[in-house]
């Protein structure tokens, strides 16, 4: 039997299972809390508790594939390196389109004039001055992107700018024309920018699986989950992490089909940082033609069709203003004050009883600060550098963290570059004060919970009675959340404008209540739900009630995107254009720069030649020996007056197949 291992690395769990290939079973599986800012922990704590729990040999694995949530939670929250870009022959406000100035914050962009035409010829020489003069201002950057004007039609000013960059800085680099061969500067640039923040993050964590793999005397071949449920070399993902985002929820997508059978429904996946939502049609996942979109981002990433809510069993409860108060869940992670009380069990029992004994506590009260560097991180102002000091000994409470209000955005600033946690009340302490969970410390989750409830809401009433009452608001909280999140992903497939609107319309809130008196409305989704998570036992019952559908929970949900992990295949894809250079011309664009042909056959058949060399070489070091080819081609021509006018061909060479099980 060939055993296979499949891991997944989420914002609060680490998760492993085992898989007889030949069986279509599952052995083993078990979940070990991932641990930051050392990943190597909790990956090692998976691996070593599924091994155990199976009795088998370590060196029976014959292959290991990683998914992981990590790349999706750090654009959701904002988090991710300080990094640079290089605009090559873009002026200052193309920066507002694509979303590209709110990714980049406050990180440096070097303006330097060069860039190509779309005929891939130069239309303005690149500045190596300008560039050179602009690298010597940077400092204390992860990373790099360089995104040239039409560089996916010649790509020699990237390249160019790549090598100066690797020269003085030392640093990873991105170019956008490694990532997508689609036009768009400003939206190539966006997706360089991010690749480049989350390189550091991808990195680690391949590293640690690699080296518990080593320790464990694991030799088999380590594979990646890509957005759209693809595997990818390991080599692959360090060098284009951005390709990971949704790499967990596409995982989740095959696992949840494997697991149940089902061909058409909804796939809803709570991890502890989001929810994400995909369509499942003929068993197979939708795949987003306009590349991902994951938190405010749409990139030029292909990966599966899925909506992803910052909603999970950690997201952070806050109170809204007004008379009414209410509740809100998410869309940012914290630690759940229960698990923080596991390990620091006298700050936190401590704290929560000294504020206690007030009749109205602060609102910090329940909210703690913990530290997430392995090493004191340098370049931090110094309003951050006091706050990094005080957390260099553990966790403490807000208060003590922050000791003036001017350091609250230096503490912001350190939680959006993932270099500290805020820690608070989560649905995941809800779960315990209700008996739902026991994984961590009840009774801190009791105290927590029985203190937010003291607070006072717009009206002058306290927010709860008391702290299993707010348990309860808060779960019912999250079954509302899920249930608008899942309209609002049926509406979009079903092409209605403005879902999220339609979602809580009072019109759908009357229908999935069955108004019925005067005029008679019934709501409710049309197919059933697959739920999946470690929690969505607990939470997605109530989600099917209220939605009027079947709810599927298999019994491996838990650990369903360790499963897809690992029943994937290898899927190599490249892109590549022919244009028109003039009557009789016909212009490949190619990685060392345009080349001209006399004729269209003759064109796109050294296009394919290209590329079907660059996806079998790929495939071959991915692993795959079983090599299957295949070629779409979207051919562009017009008919002007009786005669064919050849304006561009778009071909795309895919080469896929298993990845090779040692035996």
């Amino acid at each position: 039997m060939a055993i296979l291992l499949g891991i997944d690395t989420g914002g609060t769990y680490t998760d492993a299972v085992l898989l007889d290939d030949g069986a279509d079973r599952v052995v083993a599986n078990a979940k070990s809390l991932t641990t930051r800012p050392d990943l190597s922990l909790g990956i090692g704590g998976a691996i070593d508790a599924v091994i155990a729990d199976s009795g088998l040999a370590p060196e029976a694995v014959a292959l290991v594939s990683l998914s992981t949530t990590l790349a999706t939670n750090a654009l959701v929250e904002g988090q991710g390196g300080r990094v640079a870009l290089i605009f090559i022959g873009f002026e200052e406000s193309e920066l507002a389109r694509a979303d590209l100035k709110e990714a980049l914050g406050d990180d440096p962009v070097v303006f330097v004039a060069g860039g190509h035409g779309h005929s891939g010829a130069e239309v303005c020489p690149l500045d190596e001055g300008a560039l050179l003069a602009g690298l010597e201002t940077l400092s204390g950057v992860t990373g790099v992107a360089i995104a040239s004007r039409f560089a996916t039609r010649n790509p020699d000013h990237e390249v160019r700018a790549r090598d100066a960059v690797r020269a003085r800085l030392g640093v990873p680099v991105t170019c956008s024309h490694e990532l997508s061969q689609a036009l768009g500067g400003p939206k190539r640039a966006l997706t360089a920018v991010l690749n480049a923040r989350l390189i550091g993050l991808i990195d680690r964590l391949i590293a640690a699986t690699e080296a518990h793999l080593t320790a464990r005397g694991i030799a088999a071949r380590l594979m990646v989950v890509r957005g759209d449920g693809a595997l990818i070399s390991a080599e692959i993902a360090r060098e284009r992490p951005i390709e990971t985002i949704l790499s967990g929820p596409a995982a989740s997508i095959a696992g949840a089909q494997w697991l149940t059978g089902e061909q058409d429904a909804l796939v809803s996946d709570i991890g502890g940082t989001t929810t994400d939502i995909c369509l499942l049609r003929g068993g197979l996942p939708k795949i987003d033609p306009q590349g991902a979109k994951v938190g405010p981002y749409r990139t030029m990433v292909e990966a599966v069709a899925m909506r992803t809510f910052g909603l999970g069993g950690d997201s952070e409860v806050r109170v809204l203003d007004g008379l009414e108060g209410g509740l809100v869940l998410g869309p940012k992670r914290v630690m759940p004050v229960s698990l923080l009380a596991r390990d620091h069990g006298d700050l936190v029992h401590g704290a929560l009883d000294k504020a206690a004994a007030l009749e109205t506590p602060a609102e910090e009260a329940t909210r703690f600060v913990i530290g997430q560097w392995a090493d004191v991180p340098d370049a931090l102002d110094p309003r951050e550098a006091a706050v990094v000091e005080r957390l260099e000994n553990g966790p403490l409470r807000w208060a003590d963290a922050v000791q003036s209000r001017v350091e609250i955005p230096a503490l912001a600033r350190l939680v959006q570059r993932g270099l500290v946690l805020i820690c608070g009340v989560t649905p995941s302490d809800a779960s315990h004060v209700l008996g739902r969970l026991d994984d961590w410390d009840r009774q801190a989750a009791d105290k927590a919970l029985s203190l937010m409830a003291k607070r006072r809401i717009g009206s002058g009433d306290r927010l709860a009675s008391d702290g299993q009452t707010l348990a309860s608001q808060i779960i019912d909280q999250l079954t509302k959340q899920t249930s608008e999140a899942l309209l609002e992903t049926a509406f979009a497939e079903e092409g209605w404008s403005e879902p999220a609107s339609m979602a809580r319309h009072a019109l759908m809130r009357a229908g999935l209540a069955d108004h019925n008196d005067v005029v008679r409305i019934s709501a409710g989704l049309a197919m059933p739900v697959i739920g999946l998570g470690a929690s969505a036992r607990s939470y997605y019952g109530a989600v099917g009630e209220r939605l009027g559908c079947a709810t599927a929970l298999p019994q491996h949900g838990g650990v369903a995107n360790a499963i897809g992990a690992v029943v994937g295949q290898v899927v190599i894809h490249a892109e590549g254009t022919v244009t028109s250079g003039g009557e009789g011309a016909f212009r490949v664009h190619l990685p060392e720069g345009p080349a001209q042909f006399g004729s269209k056959d003759a064109a796109l058949s050294a296009l394919r030649a290209m590329l079907t060399e660059q996806t079998q070489a790929k495939a071959l070091a991915a692993g795959v020996e079983d090599i299957r080819i295949s070629e779409s081609l979207d051919l562009r021509e017009a008919q002007i007056e009786a005669q064919v006018m050849f304006i561009e061909a778009t071909m795309r060479i895919t080469a896929r197949g298993r990845p090779r099980i040692a035996v």
